[in-house]
Order: C-alpha cells, then sequence, then structure tokens
C-alpha cells in the first residue's frame, strides 16, 4: 500500500472508467486496444499495454510493462537529433574546399608577381637565364665563379670567361624569341639552312674573377657591314659594377651544307635587324695585322692536337672556345705561370672537324724567351693549323705580369 501510494504520487494512474469491468487492469497500465488511429496520421502510435516513460529529475525510468512509444517520420523529423561528440564536429569537407580555394589563389597570385616586369624597361625572360634591358636591345645574365672554373691562381680562367661570353650570345637570341631549331639560328636561317660563324673576336681583360665572385654580362648586336653582325660584351662585378671583361666579335652566315658563306637573305634581315643597336663597339678595334707563322717564325710549336667528342657543338664543328686552349697549348710554361692574359685578338679562317688534327705554334716578341720570369708586358703571336699547313686561326696575345699571391693548400 505504501509503495503504491509513493508511486502513484509520481505516475498518476490513469481513471479505471475506460474498463468498467474492472479485469485484467494493472495499477500503471492501460489498455488501449479498443482503440484505432488512422495510419500515417503524423500522431504517435502507441503499442498496447504501454505507457510513457517516467522522468524522475530529468532523468527517464523504466518500468515494468512500460509503454513503447513509436514516432512517425513526421513527427521524428520536427525534433533534432541529440547533440553529441561526433555531430558536434564541423563539416570536413567545406573545411577543405576553403582551404584549396585559399592555396589556389596564392598560387595565381604568386605566378602573376613572379613574370611580372619590375620595372617598364626589364623585360624577364620565361627561361630564368637572364633579361632584357635597356628598351628590349640589350640582353643581361648573372653568373657565379664556380670552382672548377679557376685555375692554380685562383682566378677564373680565359676559357671560363669566353664561355661566359658565348652563353649570354645564345641566351640573348633565345630571350628575344628568335631561336630556331638550330645552334643560335633564326625560324629563317633554319630554313635556309644557315649558321652563325665567327670571323674576329677582340677580348680585353681588365681584372679575372675569383672563386664565389659573381659577374654580370651585357651583351648586344650592331650591324658590320652589308652582311655581317657585330656582338659586343661587357663584363662587370655584379657587387661593385668594376668593369671586368669587354669583348667585341664580327659574325657572318655560313650554308651549313655546303659550308660556304652566305649573303643574309632579307627574310633574316628583318628578323634581327630590329634588336641592332646603333652604337659605336664597345672596343676599339685592333687594326694591327696578324703575322702568319711557319715553322721558322715559331718559337714554340706543338702538334698532335685532336678534337674530342665533347669538343664539337651541334654544328658538328670545333667550339669556338676550345680553339683558345689549343692556341695555349704552344705557350711557354713560364708565361702560364708568371704572367696573366690581358688582351687577344683572333681571326678565324677555317673550320675543323671530329677528325681533324691540328698543330699549335707561338712565337714571343718583347723579350728575352730565356729570361721570361723577369719579364714584364710580353706578346704573343699564334698560328693554329691542319696537318696539311691549311690555317684555322691566327692570333695575338698579350700578357702582364701577376701579382704575387698566397699559394693555397689542395681541396681534401
Amino acid at each position: 500500500m505504501v509503495a503504491t501510494s509513493a508511486t502513484s504520487s509520481f505516475f498518476p494512474v490513469p481513471s479505471s472508467s475506460l474498463d468498467p469491468n474492472g479485469k485484467g487492469n494493472k495499477i500503471g497500465s492501460t489498455n488501449f486496444a479498443g482503440l484505432n488511429s488512422p495510419p500515417n496520421s503524423g500522431r504517435m502510435k502507441v503499442k498496447p499495454n504501454a505507457q510513457a516513460p517516467p522522468k524522475i529529475n530529468g532523468k527517464k525510468v523504466g518500468l515494468p510493462g512500460s509503454v513503447d512509444i513509436v514516432r512517425t517520420d513526421t513527427e521524428t523529423s520536427s525534433h533534432p537529433a541529440p547533440r553529441t561528440f561526433i555531430n558536434q564536429l564541423p563539416d570536413w569537407s567545406m573545411l577543405l574546399a576553403a582551404i584549396t580555394t585559399i592555396f589556389l589563389a596564392a598560387e595565381k597570385q604568386w605566378m602573376m608577381l613572379d613574370w611580372k616586369p619590375r620595372r617598364s624597361d626589364v623585360l624577364m625572360d620565361p627561361f630564368g637565364i637572364g633579361r632584357i634591358v635597356q628598351d628590349g636591345l640589350v640582353f643581361r645574365q648573372n653568373f657565379s665563379i664556380r670552382s672548377y672554373e679557376i685555375g692554380a691562381d685562383r682566378a677564373a680562367s680565359i676559357e671560363t670567361v669566353m664561355n661566359h661570353l658565348q652563353e649570354t650570345a645564345l641566351n640573348h637570341v633565345k630571350t628575344a624569341g628568335l631561336l630556331g631549331d638550330g645552334f643560335g639560328s633564326t625560324p629563317e636561317m633554319f630554313k635556309k639552312n644557315l649558321i652563325w660563324v665567327v670571323t674576329r673576336m677582340q677580348v680585353v681583360v681588365d681584372k679575372y674573377p675569383t672563386w664565389g665572385d659573381v659577374v654580370e654580362v651585357d651583351t648586344w648586336v650592331s650591324q658590320s657591314g652589308k652582311n655581317g653582325m657585330r656582338r659586343d660584351w661587357l663584363v662587370r662585378d655584379s657587387n661593385t659594377g668594376e668593369t671586368l671583361t669587354r669583348a667585341s666579335s664580327v659574325w657572318v652566315m655560313m650554308n651549313k651544307l655546303t659550308r660556304r658563306l652566305s649573303k643574309i637573305p632579307e627574310e633574316v634581315r628583318g628578323e634581327i635587324e630590329p634588336y641592332f643597336v646603333n652604337s659605336d663597339p664597345v672596343l676599339t678595334e685592333d687594326s694591327r695585322k696578324l703575322t702568319k707563322l711557319d715553322d721558322k717564325t715559331a718559337d714554340y710549336v706543338r702538334s698532335g692536337l685532336t678534337p674530342r667528342w665533347s669538343d664539337l657543338d651541334v654544328n658538328q664543328h670545333v667550339n669556338n672556345v676550345k680553339y683558345i686552349g689549343w692556341i695555349l697549348e704552344s705557350a711557354p710554361a713560364g708565361i702560364m705561370e708568371r704572367q696573366k692574359l690581358k688582351s687577344m685578338t683572333l681571326e678565324y679562317r677555317r673550320e675543323c672537324g671530329r677528325d681533324s688534327v691540328l698543330q699549335s705554334l707561338t712565337a714571343v716578341s718583347g723579350c728575352d724567351i730565356g729570361n721570361l720570369a723577369t719579364a714584364g708586358d710580353v706578346e704573343c703571336q699564334h698560328l693554329l693549323r691542319l696537318e696539311d699547313g691549311a690555317e684555322v686561326v691566327r692570333g695575338r696575345t698579350e700578357w702582364s705580369s701577376k701579382t704575387p699571391t698566397t699559394t693555397w693548400g689542395t681541396a681534401p
């Protein structure tokens, strides 16, 4: 009785008038067998012998024979799902989409900044090898002097300097959009099987860079006569602006099939003339005649020089820089050790190929060849020729005493 009274105080007992006979009724249960609910009415569906679960202090309490409540879809959808850890997490798909959008926008802005010229008079080249400056007529490129580009005196070799000149010339053509499918040839030159060949080169070196220095090389082209092109270079220290090297060269066209010189076709002239600079050469031309040497007039002769496969360029002839190395092969060791090359004039008279065998001849003037250790300025005449006597290159070099330096130890 006491338990019944206590329970009824929390859970009201339904009226017994629903069953006049009072049979089969239990406390806390109700008989709804006689009630029929229309299907899909959107209301609560109640199973027989069921009662809504009571709550004590906000918690559900189950009782024997308690009511099982089944809600229809309509009623269920009107109440949100209970808050749990899982359904409180953010929508990761939306977060990833937002992050992707941010990165794409940042990448687009970065590309726009990277390709955009910093000044109206500077055109960045898309290859990352240099840039066009001064109204699109001068090409500029920087080079860092590597450890394998210096000699025993810690300075860059003349071959290193000449390689920088050649590289900027080719990159100038590429950056200007004139590079065809050849080695420095324009599209119209390629159609007509024409290539550029150098006939004369003059170089003056005021100072050689050393390991770790960064040099800035400027190059531009001008007209030379009716069928020639002049290319000049100016090499400076990129940090101080000090002039290191000045060079000037003359180029003509040759048919790569017949190996004969050619006039400049009008179609080719129309491609290159817009890039000509109307200026004087960066060097005053050394008009002194280059001496022809022979076995009697030469002081030193080096024979049996042959090109390696790596000495050939894509036009299947020996790279121009290789000729300089061959010329210096016959220079006396005393000059190479105690003097530095300060100027050089070369005249290219013939090309040589993979099967050529050459001789290098050198004559020393201005000093006693037996007393080179104490000599001041020295001038040398050079000739590079084939074994049959055909001239390949004539040259003249001028040398001055090296500044004494401390000897470095060898690399580990």
